[in-house]
């Protein structure tokens, strides 16, 4: 148990670090928050819209409810509400991720770009070609979508469960919305070194403690409406920092000791 949090604290600090970029390089990181501004300005507006259209749904898909006592009745109204609108939050998260990623697709390289010259580099010859990281990007995108699709439609049914379901749905949206988003995040990183999405999940669990403490503070990160604007390009950033640091490559700039962005 000691191990597992150590673990976890340890892939959350990685992604922390990232904040310290904002200090170094603000207007390449305020590139990296433009695309989460627009994209998550559509999502929140997704969110309310939808927040006051459970309701009526749940009461829609639940006609044999009407001749229960009012008491149940409300009750399993509210539960299903409440569990579609976690599944929603869930879902929104993790595909605003995914849509983010690919809008600010740019900048994101950039910025891990930055982040691999200030460590040292990149190992010698693993960069790919534009073509070969274009068609890889684009069948680990359609992937990532599916997997986000599948989690919301999962935490949704979970949240479903009386009286600890919406507790359970959050607390499952935290843990596989932050494994999806672990992946999600490292593909720069990972597209830099050739490795295909297989190949990246691969190198994920080899420390899967350390990736789920990343990618569940990510998560909570990006649940929140406008921290998630600034803490978007500090994921990437810290993204970059996990993949170097599973593959035992420097997370500290060399010769300085300075903390890495």
């Amino acid at each position: 148990m000691r191990h597992a949090i150590s673990e976890l604290l340890a892939g959350a600090g990685l992604l922390l670090r990232g904040f310290g970029t904002w200090a170094r390089s603000p207007g390449l990181m305020a590139m990296g928050a433009l695309p989460a501004l627009i994209v998550g300005s559509l999502m929140l507006a997704l969110v309310i819209v939808l927040g006051f259209q459970v309701g009526g749904w749940a009461a829609a898909v639940t006609p044999f409810a009407d001749s229960w006592d009012a008491v149940w009745a409300e009750l399993l109204r509210g539960a299903l509400a409440l569990g579609l609108l976690v599944g929603v939050i869930v879902l929104c998260v993790l595909t605003f991720a995914a849509i983010t990623l690919a809008v600010g697709d740019p900048f994101y390289e950039r910025i891990s770009r930055s982040v691999e010259r200030r460590l040292g580099g990149l190992p010698a010859g693993e960069e790919p070609g534009f073509w070969a990281s274009l068609g890889s990007g684009l069948r680990d995108a359609a992937v990532l979508i599916g997997m986000a699709i599948g989690t919301g439609l999962l935490v949704f049914v979970v949240g479903l469960v009386p009286l600890v379901g919406t507790a359970l749905g959050l607390t499952l949206g935290a843990v596989l919305g932050g494994r999806t988003l672990a992946r999600e995040l490292t593909g720069h990183a990972g597209d830099a070194r050739g490795m295909s999405l297989a190949e990246r999940r691969a190198l994920l669990r080899t420390r899967p403690w350390r990736t789920l403490g990343f990618g569940m503070v990510a998560y909570l990160l990006l649940l929140v409406p406008g921290l998630a604007v600034v803490a978007t390009p500090v994921a990437i950033v810290g993204a970059t920092l996990l993949v170097r640091d599973l593959r035992g490559e420097p997370t500290r700039p060399p010769q300085t000791g300075a903390a890495a962005s």
